[in-house]
């Protein structure tokens, strides 16, 4: 590692002697007799590493450290001592001199301190570059955390924002994996180019086909008209595909050509068409195991799998509850043109204790109806999904045997309950519990609520 070093010494063949070894070792070494010297040739260009004696005349190097300090100097500053000065230099360490040396140490261990401070001064550096980034992407959008989970996404979209490469961003239902996308997107030069997404899941193989890859009039019943798909869409910016592992295995040939090739051959037509996207894809499934068990190419996994991103569940970032609850309420305070509420403490404890099993969508609708349904300006434990809240199961009568429920007995009572206070309807069912309706669906043909 090469630097530009600032050498501060009044002693003539001192100064001489230690710019001759560091010159040896490939270092660029400028001389000053003393610290009023150094200040004015630091204020004219820019050195990695000060080298500095203690005791000189006119400015010795404490005044220096001093005035690089109120001056905010950026340099790594390294003190020259005698034996009979370790004091001082203890002393300039604690004023930000990054390490000293004893004046007759010899030119290696001269060599080793220097390439020690100068990692140590580029570590630092790149953490502050890495702070400022992590910053900065926490005001973008709804992608809000500031815990150890969400800190490692930021850091990984910082090193993949300037470039093309291909994301696969993994995780459950909820976490906010199009919001990633959307800020890798946002925060890159892309960003003046569209953003497409695509939801894989629910369509048929040909439907599919069409929709990514485009189609020719009369290639199939229906096709009366010219389609470019979403890649061609997308030309010059980010295709974001979610649900990627639902493509269907006879189509993800057809796929894999274009993400290798970067072309695609619509529907109909017998010559391909080149794209030029960044593709981000999305799955709540492993799709490693997919492929493993033959649902998923492997070929196409890896290269889907360039940079992996996995979306941490909201239950391992309780830390963040609070942030995001804080958020929405400013948001549907905007949405509904009234005044901010506030969230009791024992409201914000159960929101921060419950396991989310729909992620930071399933807190957004819970704050959502908390919002709506409340008439005063808090929103109390009450006002929460009975799902956060937590069953609380009926005393028994004098003499009966307590009957505490399983937690499926609680459930379909639960669910039970939502569709007799909504008369049945099932999206008002859905909004009460604060989940979507497939979830409903789902739980009412469990339990044989239908």
């Amino acid at each position: 590692m090469r630097a530009r070093i600032l050498l501060v010494e009044d002693e003539v063949n001192m100064a001489r002697t230690l710019a001759k070894n560091l010159e040896r070792a490939g270092h660029a070494v400028e001389h000053a007799p003393h610290g009023e010297a150094a200040l004015t040739r630091l204020g004219q260009a820019s050195f990695d590493v000060v080298l500095t004696d203690l005791k000189m005349p006119v400015m010795d190097g404490m005044g220096l450290l001093h005035a690089m300090h109120e001056r905010g100097l950026p340099p790594a500053v390294v003190v020259l001592t005698g034996y009979g000065t370790i004091e001082s230099a203890v002393e300039a360490m604690k004023l930000g001199a990054a390490d000293y040396l004893i004046k007759d140490a010899r030119p290696q261990e001269i060599l080793l301190t220097i390439e020690r401070v100068l990692r140590h001064d580029a570590l630092k550096r790149e953490n502050e570059r890495l702070r400022r980034e992590v910053s900065a992407l926490r005001s973008v959008g709804e992608l809000i955390g500031e815990s150890g989970p969400m800190e490692a996404i930021y850091r990984i979209i910082g090193s993949v924002r300037e470039n093309k490469s291909t994301v696969l961003i993994s995780g459950e239902s909820g976490t906010g994996k199009e919001l990633v996308a959307r800020t890798i997107h946002e925060r890159g030069p892309l960003a003046s180019h569209p953003f497409v997404a695509i939801n894989c899941a629910g369509l048929s193989e040909t439907l599919l086909d069409s929709q990514l890859f485009g189609h020719r009039r009369g290639s199939f019943t229906g096709a009366v008209h010219d389609h470019d798909g979403v890649f061609r869409a997308a030309e010059g910016g980010t295709l974001f595909l979610d649900e990627v592992a639902e493509i269907p295995l006879p189509l993800q040939a057809k796929f894999l050509r274009a993400v290798e090739q970067r072309e695609v051959t619509p529907l109909g037509a017998s010559l391909p068409v080149p794209v030029d996207v960044r593709l981000v894809a999305a799955t709540n499934r492993d799709l490693e195991a997919e492929a493993r068990s033959g649902r998923f190419r492997l070929d196409l996994f890896y290269r889907l799998n360039v940079v992996h991103i996995e979306m941490p569940p909201l239950r391992t970032r309780s830390d963040d509850v609070p942030r995001l609850v804080a958020h929405f309420l400013d948001r549907f305070s905007r949405q509904y043109q009234v005044a901010p509420k506030r969230v009791t403490p024992e409201a914000m404890a159960r929101l921060a204790a419950y396991a989310w099993p729909g992620n930071v969508r399933e807190l957004q609708n819970a704050i959502e109806r908390a919002f709506a349904l409340s008439v005063a300006d808090t929103i109390s434990v009450d006002d929460l999904p009975a799902a956060v809240r937590g069953w609380i199961a009926s005393e028994p009568s004098a003499g009966e045997p307590a009957d505490v429920p399983t937690l499926e007995d609680a459930e379909r009572r639960l669910f039970a309950a939502a569709l007799r206070k909504s008369n049945g309807n099932k999206n008002e069912a859905a909004r009460l519990l604060g989940i979507d309706r497939q979830r409903l669906y789902r739980k009412i043909e469990k339990y044989g609520l239908g």
